[in-house]
């Protein structure tokens, strides 16, 4: 056979080959030979099966017979000696469930040897208190300066009277150090492993561990941290059906389109709450203590948002008694409801943390507050953080830096 025949014939199965392994679904980690793990989205008791929904999105249906052993796990624990013995009767929908058996080759379904399930409810009794934790034990704001020589990061925040607070908190061998991806509406669950190197002066930082007795130290125990855009403006039109809006830059005079994820969320600051506040000046960078937490109980999601109760983006809950005194806006602003895309309107104006992106005429809405006239008041009425501006303009991220949202807790 001459040569150019040879080579087209080897070019166009190599090219079929390559179709073909590129037409394959990605291998789902959660589906493996003798293993699935997932949520229980479906039970049907009559015919002994569960019908567990990975991470990403792929059913497998779980049968058991009487052969099958229950155990059920604590959240977050790994030790087997901790299990309990349950039944498939105390299995509910949305508890987690791994299911050991031979997965049958279409990898939809496996006759199940063993069941270990977390139950939703134990799973929200320990973030509820893995999140009083974080309130006490947490601090929280905008990174000011990062010190290679001595490993410490320092954190600004204010409180809602508008007094700066600085915390001191050395990173060591020890410290679990994670960061959220870049470009993603951020998720406790999703912030991946990280190093000292990766921190930047205005990255949003949150820390868990031990204060000293005047707040300036922190030793810390685990930081998670995110690169994070604070963006405010009047809204100009409101595109319900697409989940988007636009608004016109209070920075940049320029328009830009909000978009709203399954996990955004957005709130209203009630009338009055200028009066509420005191009247002094919203809490600056980091006053909030940053992102990640779940949406409260019962509050209403925006349009094409879920309302489940897991890990969601938006501020991290009520942070307690900040080093110094005062409270900071997030503090406020977590115990109120969310609304959805509907009740917002052409005119509304807003601030909000979102995700930048590689088109600077588009942000991702981590969290969107409106009628915060209130709040831009009292920052025109106190001198800006650094000194005016040059050309004027609101300096939102060094007053607002970490109010709306990033980093989260559990």
């Amino acid at each position: 056979m001459p040569k150019p025949i040879k080579l087209t014939i080897l070019i166009f199965a190599m090219l079929s080959l390559a179709v073909i392994a590129a037409a394959q679904p990605a291998p789902d980690p959660a589906i493996k030979a003798t293993q699935v793990y997932g949520k229980v989205s479906a039970i049907n008791a009559s015919t002994a099966q569960f019908n567990v929904t990975t991470a990403a999105g792929n059913v497998v249906q779980v049968s058991v017979s009487e052969k099958t052993t229950y155990e059920r796990m604590p959240p977050g624990e790994t030790d087997r000696t901790k299990a309990v013995a349950t039944s498939f009767q105390e299995i509910a929908v949305g508890d987690g469930l791994v299911a050991r058996g031979f997965v049958a080759a279409d990898k939809k379904s496996v006759p199940a040897q063993q069941i270990i399930v977390v139950s939703q409810s134990d799973i929200a009794k320990k973030q509820d208190k893995d999140r009083a934790e974080w309130r006490r034990r947490g601090v929280s704001g905008i990174v000011s300066s990062v010190n290679p020589s001595t490993q410490e990061i320092t954190v600004n925040s204010r409180t809602l009277m508008g007094q700066p607070q600085s915390v001191i908190i050395p990173i060591s061998s020890k410290v679990v150090l994670r960061r959220y991806p870049p470009g993603t509406v951020p998720k406790y669950s999703e912030a991946k492993p990280s190093k000292f190197e990766e921190v930047k002066v205005g990255d949003q930082l949150r820390a868990l561990g031990d204060k000293t007795a005047d707040g300036s130290h922190l030793t810390p125990e685990e930081v998670v941290f995110g690169t994070f855009k604070i963006a405010g403006g009047t809204i100009t039109e409101i595109d319900a059906a697409n989940n988007q809006i636009k608004i016109n830059d209070l920075q940049t005079k320029k328009p830009i389109t909000i978009i709203f994820k399954p996990d955004s969320i957005i709130r209203r600051l009630p009338q009055g709450a200028g009066a509420m506040m005191g009247g002094g000046a919203p809490g600056g960078p980091g006053g909030a203590g940053a992102p990640g937490q779940a949406r409260p109980q019962g509050a209403a999601p925006a349009q094409g948002q879920t309302a489940q109760g897991g890990q969601q983006a938006g501020p991290g809950g009520p942070q307690g008694p900040r080093p110094g005194g005062g409270a900071s806006f997030a503090d406020i602003l977590e115990r109120m409801p969310t609304i959805s895309i509907n009740e917002l309107k052409v005119g509304d104006t807003i601030l909000m943390s979102s995700v930048p992106g590689p088109d600077p005429t588009q942000l991702t809405a981590i969290q969107l507050v409106s009628g915060v006239e209130p709040l831009l008041a009292m920052l025109s009425a106190r001198p800006q953080q650094g000194g005016p501006r040059p050309g004027g303009g609101t300096d939102l991220a060094g007053s607002f830096g970490g109010m709306f949202g990033g980093v989260g807790v559990p």
